[in-house]
């Protein structure tokens, strides 16, 4: 096999895949089995990838499926059991107290709300949570799955209190290289890890102050009557100064706090701040806008689940504060077993399903199920059922409907997954070469020479499509971005959060992002049009970071 040869080899089922959902708009349930199989020959005949590797590498994404799943069944859960209440119809009916404006809904839902799920838990929970309540307030379901994806990119570098840079980072970083390189600058992991932090919120805040912008516009051009830019474009004063309320904030944190709480804080400062002007009409247009006629709506807008949004039934015991509590609960929550300063954490990650050395190979895998934001959102629903005092036979309505939606997604994860560990553990081959997404990157790497900067933010987000995971993408090219920066002679710092940063734009497009997220909706099988979407906020996301990192790359060595 040629070394030449092999880049093309590792595009090969990533391209296969793209060209199938987008192109040819085959559903995920066959395009993701296409390339599982693809995967796995490529990695036995182009890599020497063993059996025994392939079958545990498939064991081990089978372990990471179990991971999502369960989260979207909390997700769809709550949301079936909140409907069942008639908890949605009175959120949705309490923001016209705020807004009735679909678009000023986006920014306080969608941008901060979701962002503060991110901080809080991360790994696709926002989308899992955000789509549903969209959904809920009688937004489309497409345009509820393309939002709650879009959501996934600003806040991302600092999701999970901060795991993507205190584990992605600074795992993928550890090597004697740095140590070296440390030992020579008089710093520490904890400076270095501190600067590429800075540079990383000041790259989001310059390019992230856009995205609620970017989200109006695409949902007017794309789910309204007139199909118009326009519609979004008079939002511009608004929408910016609802992506200052939070980039702000979350880059005055992340400079002087540190990883963990810029995107927490930043959007808690933001709903603080936007809230109570919104309610004044600060900014806000007097032309109220909202989708057209439902009965008017494309079957393709509509997804499987259904929300009885239109109920005039609603019970008067059943208030605002008592509608809302179950996710002002799980935000508590979320937060409250995630901060290391509380000693729940540690207790829910001490029980862990383990299977080491998956059939004597040298790869294992692991879940932390007590750990997981499922077991939180089904502890949330549990509480639901006595906070709105519901009937039991809707429980069990709720319970059967969840259960029922949760099989699609898991058919397609089963393949997908895989596929992606398949991918990634293909380096531990016997003929030593590296794994599948190193070759690639090194191939761009010595292709673009220079303005090498430029593509950085690429390989981040090709490695968050590739895992769904900024955590990942950081692990598994933090270094090589590293060792790439110092053959140019270009600072290392920022050429990791370059990075840090496109691998969270890369989470809009990431596959299984995509059918977590749709399937929290019942929009499965239709993978290809959101993808076809959220690939535009993701160009947008990667393209100006690259410019802003060739930039600043330039003026430090300059």
């Amino acid at each position: 096999m040629t070394v030449s040869l092999l880049p093309f080899l590792a595009l090969f089922p990533i391209l296969l895949v793209a060209v199938l959902l987008i192109g040819f708009r085959l559903p995920a349930k066959y395009s993701m089995p296409i390339g599982l199989v693809s995967t796995a020959l490529i990695a036995k005949l182009g890599w020497g990838l063993s059996v025994i590797d392939i079958a545990a590498s498939s064991i081990q994404g089978l372990f990471i499926t179990f991971d999502i799943l369960y989260i979207v069944f909390g997700a769809i859960l709550l949301l079936t059991l909140l409907n069942f209440s008639g908890a949605i119809k009175v959120i949705r009916d309490g923001f016209s107290g705020i807004s009735e404006d679909r678009r000023v809904q986006i920014v306080i839902i969608v941008w901060l709300f979701g962002s503060f799920i991110e901080g809080a838990a991360g790994f696709g929970t926002p989308a899992a949570i955000v789509a549903p309540l969209l959904l809920g307030m009688g937004f489309p379901a497409m345009a509820a799955v393309m939002l709650g994806l879009m959501v996934q990119s600003t806040p991302v570098t600092f999701g999970a209190v901060g795991t993507p840079i205190l584990v992605g980072v600074r795992a993928g970083l550890e090597s004697p290289e740095l140590d070296i390189l440390l030992a020579q600058t008089g710093m520490d992991y904890g400076n270095y890890i501190q600067l590429v932090t800075t540079q990383s919120a000041a790259l989001h805040a310059i390019v992230g102050t856009l995205m609620p912008f970017f989200m109006i516009c695409m949902m007017t051009k794309f789910f309204g009557g007139k199909k118009s830019w326009k519609e979004g474009l008079v939002m511009l004063p608004y929408s910016i100064f609802g992506g200052l309320v939070f980039t702000v904030p979350y880059l005055l944190t992340g400079i002087f706090l540190g990883p963990e709480f810029p995107s927490l804080l930043g959007s808690l400062v933001g709903l603080l701040i936007l809230i109570p002007l919104t309610k004044k009409g600060f900014l806000v247009p007097k032309n109220k806008w909202d989708f057209p006629e439902r009965s008017t709506w494309p079957n393709l807008w509509f997804g499987n689940l259904k929300v009885n949004i239109e109920s005039r039934i609603i019970r008067p015991e059943l208030s605002l504060l008592r509608s809302w509590l179950p996710y002002i609960l799980l935000a508590l929550v979320l937060v409250f077993t995630r901060m290391p300063q509380f000693p729940l954490k540690n207790f829910l990650l001490s029980f862990e399903l383990a299977y080491q050395n998956i059939l004597g190979s040298e790869i294992s895998a692991s879940s932390t199920p007590l750990y997981l934001p499922g077991t939180i959102l089904l502890l949330v629903s549990l509480l639901t059922v006595f906070l709105h005092r519901m009937d039991w036979g809707n429980v069990g309505l709720a319970l059967s409907q969840s259960a029922k939606m949760i099989i699609g997604a898991g058919f397609v994860l089963v393949f997908t997954i895989p596929m992606v560990r398949i991918y990634i553990n293909s380096g531990i081959s016997t003929e030593g070469l590296q794994g599948m997404p190193i070759v690639m990157a090194e191939w761009v790497a010595t292709k673009v020479g220079t303005i090498y900067p430029l593509f950085a933010p690429s390989i981040g987000a090709l490695g968050a499509f590739i895992a769904g995971s900024n955590t990942v993408s950081n692990l598994m090219f933090g270094l090589f971005q590293f060792g790439v920066a110092e053959r140019l002679s270009m600072p290392t710092s920022i050429m990791v959060a370059l990075q840090a940063v496109g691998a969270a734009a890369g989470n809009m497009i990431a596959i299984h992002n995509v059918v977590a997220a749709s399937a929290t909706v019942g929009y499965l099988g239709k993978e290809g049009m959101i993808l076809r979407k959220t690939i535009l906020p993701t160009i947008y996301y990667i393209v100006l970071v690259g410019l802003l990192g060739l930039l600043m790359v330039n003026s430090f060595i300059i």
